[in-house]
């Protein structure tokens, strides 16, 4: 039961990531993302894998994390993308 309860928090907050990409492709602008934001989230994405490998627990609800790392690398990416379409309009 505990790792249904782990897979349906991760599901709760990753199916927001591709929502989230979606807004910021669409609005081509970096200015309301914040990175620190997206490192503190990508650290804790990356943790909870390691936590699941150090304490022997590896299960399937290690997909659910992987899953949510690949969106959020995708937001990441977008990110990027948008800080390099916000130099080229000056803003």
């Amino acid at each position: 039961m505990a790792s249904v309860l782990e897979a349906l928090m991760l599901l709760s907050f990753g199916l927001s990531w591709p929502i989230n990409a979606l807004n910021a492709w669409k609005a081509r602008t970096a200015k309301a993302t914040s990175p620190a934001f997206l490192a503190l989230i990508t650290f804790g994405y990356v943790a909870g894998i390691a936590a699941k490998f150090v304490g022997g627990n590896v299960n399937w609800v290690l997909w659910v994390y992987l899953f949510n790392l690949v969106a959020l690398i995708v937001n990441d990416l977008i990110y990027l993308r948008n800080l390099r379409l916000d130099a080229q309009a000056g803003r």
